[in-house]
């Protein structure tokens, strides 16, 4: 048999189906094609986020005094190392005596003669001997050498450093046999009477949104598991010119904790609800760097649903959602899942849409 009147009939037959319509279903207008991409959305929602923020800082001291000698000199002793704990009024460093002691025995040997050189002008004064003027002069001196003498001892008494508070020593900056400079710190002593502080940096949109006596909880590595209350007592009202953040201070109680200088501390301050702001699931997001991040939204056009690729500015986040500061508006739908598959402009099928 002939195959070709069959081909022939076969032709003739779908060039009158596609006159008519075509052999299968054409897409309807506003249908998404068999080659949408199917996707899970979810809408752009405005929610009242808790103002919620979170530090890292060092735990120290509250009190830090830096200690030196009132004279130049050159260190015998120094008593304690880094790290010690020590009382109020213990010898913590000493400068050597024999310089000193010698401008001592110098200043009093002066002041005695400079007594006796008026002693003997007050002598001559009755005599008619000397004069008024010379007389002034004497007592001029006299006081000028005993004036001399105290300051001498003065210093005397400072080539000793006495710890003025209980307190632990934070940094040792000198050694013994080394000459040091009048005012040269020699030693960092941090006074525990004065309690503990951490001291923890925030950027400046997280600084405007504190104020001191705000309370904040603490956790620290070397004390898993345990939160420790804080206060805000210090906020810098100026940014770092290193790094541009400013400095928050909190005081915190040890209880019955052993808190020493350097530990890491863990910040958390979680406030009242603020604004109603537009917020997505986490899972929306793509290339996420920093505050930047892309989302696709799916558009509603006239051949279907449509995905268009949105840069946004992200904030805080909280639990499972991201703030969105710019690039969104309330009532959009984001992609949740597949959202890795598209590209922009790509045709979807929005999975579970009445």
């Amino acid at each position: 048999m002939n195959p070709m009147p069959r081909i022939a009939g076969i032709a003739l037959l779908c060039t009158a189906a596609v006159l008519a319509g075509g052999c299968g279903q054409r897409e309807q207008p506003g249908q998404a094609g068999p080659l949408a991409t199917p996707v899970r959305v979810a809408p752009v929602e405005q929610s009242s986020l808790p103002t919620t923020l979170r530090a890292v800082g060092m735990l120290a001291p509250a009190e830090q005094v830096r200690l030196s000698f009132k004279t130049a000199g050159v260190i015998a002793a120094l008593d304690v190392e880094q790290g010690d704990r020590v009382h109020k009024g213990q010898r913590l460093a000493s400068l050597a005596q024999q310089e000193i002691a010698a401008a001592v025995a110098q200043a009093r040997a002066l002041a005695d003669k400079a007594q006796r050189d008026l002693e003997r002008g007050l002598a001559l004064f009755a005599d008619d001997v000397a004069t008024r003027e010379q007389l002034d002069d004497l007592t001029t001196a006299r006081d000028v050498a005993a004036a001399n003498l105290r300051a001498a001892e003065f210093n005397a008494r400072f080539t000793h450093i006495e710890a003025p508070a209980d307190g632990i020593v934070l940094r040792k900056l000198a050694e013994a046999d080394e000459l040091v400079a009048a005012g040269q710190p020699v030693l960092v002593l941090g006074a525990t009477s004065g309690g503990w502080i951490v001291s923890a940096s925030l950027a400046d949109r997280d600084i405007v949104r504190v104020r001191p006596g705000d309370s904040a909880s603490i956790t620290l590595d070397a004390y898993p598991g345990r939160v420790f209350p804080a206060t805000v007592t210090e906020l810098a009202s100026a940014a770092d010119p290193m790094n541009g953040t400013y400095e928050m201070k909190l005081s915190i109680a040890p209880g019955d904790a052993h808190f020493v200088q350097g530990l890491v501390a863990k910040v958390e301050m979680t406030g009242a609800a603020g604004a109603s702001v537009p917020v997505v699931p986490v899972q929306a997001l793509l290339e996420a760097d920093g505050s930047e991040a892309v989302v696709y939204v799916v558009a509603r056009r006239d051949q279907g649903d449509v995905a268009e690729r949105v840069a946004v500015r992200i904030g805080r986040l909280v639990g499972d959602r991201v703030e969105v500061l710019d690039g969104l508006a309330g009532g959009e739908r984001v992609v949740t899942e597949g959202a890795s598959y598209l590209r922009d402009g790509q045709a979807v099928r929005v999975l579970g849409a009445g």
